[in-house]
């Protein structure tokens, strides 16, 4: 058997991936996980989550988005703040990691071949994505639950657009790790986010990622603001609104017809990346 440091959600123990079969974890205590056709496993057994996953053609807007490489500067951004905080940024918890886009890159990065992640995120639609990401353990996960990784196990936490579970971040955070938290700086999307009908960005939400993340022992350590202008054409514009939260309630039609009357677009990206340690 071959050890992880991913943890038996039912008991805390270390789940074991079997050579003959590995597509399959399971526990001392004989807990175990069948991965998917599309090699994700699937952790939310029972009562599942409270929360809505992201659905299918969110998660297809998202993918097509993302190939269009609108967002490639944050990634590229996301993997100079990690190479620059650790040096052996090798083991990667991405909690919220969507399609594993920002992760992919950041593997791909990477020279060592130790380099392991674990995925997290409470849609299947995004893990059969995620768990193509080499290296990858993908995981249908709530995580504002206990994350199931071991203490101190995780060189880089990754937390892109995703709920910040910061007491669970310090847990898993290896001594001389990083945790990276990216969120939308208010002017991101702002020519586009009211007549697409796309969720508000809050104010001064990076002094209060800074007091919750000190209130677990994580300090801020290092911050960098990204900004630039992309080119938006009406595919571009129907994905960008549907792939966030504002795709659970946007009408797909009525969503088309807006971005044809709207057109091609110049559009702000605007994002904060923060260091935590």
């Amino acid at each position: 058997m071959t050890s992880t440091s991913i943890l038996c959600p039912h008991c805390q123990q270390f789940l074991d991936r079997d050579p003959a079969r590995r597509n399959s974890l399971a526990c001392p205590d004989g807990h175990r996980f069948d991965a998917a056709k599309q090699g994700y496993f699937n952790f939310l057994t029972g009562k599942g989550t409270n929360f809505t996953e992201d659905s299918a053609g969110m998660v297809a807007a998202r993918d097509a988005f993302q190939a269009r490489h609108h967002y490639r500067p944050l990634a590229t951004a996301i993997t100079l703040a990690a190479t620059e905080a650790t040096a052996t940024p090798y083991r990667i918890l991405d909690a919220g990691a969507g399609t594993g886009y920002y992760l992919g890159v950041l593997i791909d990065a990477l020279a060592g071949n130790d380099t392991e992640a674990l995925a997290l995120d409470i849609s299947r639609y995004a893990m059969r994505r995620a768990a193509k990401v080499r290296r990858t353990t993908a995981v249908v996960w709530d995580v504002w639950r206990r994350l199931p990784t071991a203490d101190a196990s995780r060189d880089v936490v990754l937390n892109c657009f995703a709920p910040h579970n910061a007491d669970e971040f310090r847990r898993v955070l290896a001594p001389g790790g990083v945790c990276l938290v990216v969120t939308a700086l208010p002017e991101h999307l702002e020519q586009v986010r009211s007549p697409l009908g796309m969720l508000g960005i809050g104010q001064d939400k990076e002094s209060q990622l800074v007091s919750r993340f000190a209130d677990t022992g994580l300090e801020l350590t290092g911050s960098r603001e990204l900004r630039y202008p992309m080119q938006l054409d009406t595919e571009d514009l129907f994905n960008l609104a549907f792939m966030g939260p504002a795709g659970h309630h946007l009408d797909p039609d009525r969503l088309r017809h807006t971005v044809r009357e709207l057109g091609p677009q110049q559009v702000t990206a605007a994002f904060g990346i923060y260091s935590f340690a």
